[in-house]
């Protein structure tokens, strides 16, 4: 990925990650992610009073980009309130592993401008996904 689109993923998943809603755990999250088409989507964490209601940052990133008509994602960066990596829950790993090749970079960074790189692929080897069955000739 080059480094002016990760930067400016970086920004836009800070500036989500200022409208988080954490009432609960502080714990304010941003993510963007960048389609096939070279749009960017970003997203923050929302939480709710009934726990397994709410939503992580890549999910909402990636509704966005799915409501936008994106197929596809060509990167994800995630955005810790903290200095430590913030890493996506098994959920978010599959649902990103959804639109995604296990090629594709996934990078983490802190409120201190520190960056961690992985791929798909190394965050949920064998992913599950859906193939059709291919059709047999008549």
């Amino acid at each position: 990925m080059k480094k002016n689109v990760m930067t400016t993923l970086i920004e836009k998943a800070t500036e989500a990650q200022s409208n988080a809603h954490a009432p609960y755990s502080g714990f304010q999250v941003g993510a963007a992610v960048l389609s096939s088409d070279g749009d960017i989507f970003a997203g923050c964490n929302v939480e709710n009073a009934a726990y397994p209601l709410g939503q992580c940052a890549e999910a909402t990133a990636i509704g966005m980009m799915v409501a936008k008509g994106g197929k596809a994602l060509d990167g994800v960066v995630i955005m810790s309130p903290n200095d430590e990596f913030c890493f996506p829950c098994g959920g978010c790993r599959q649902k990103i592993a959804e639109f995604a090749g296990d090629a594709v970079p996934v990078i983490m960074a802190t409120k201190t401008g520190d960056t961690f790189t992985t791929t798909v692929g190394e965050l949920l080897p064998h992913a599950f996904r859906y193939s059709q069955p291919e059709k047999k000739a008549s």
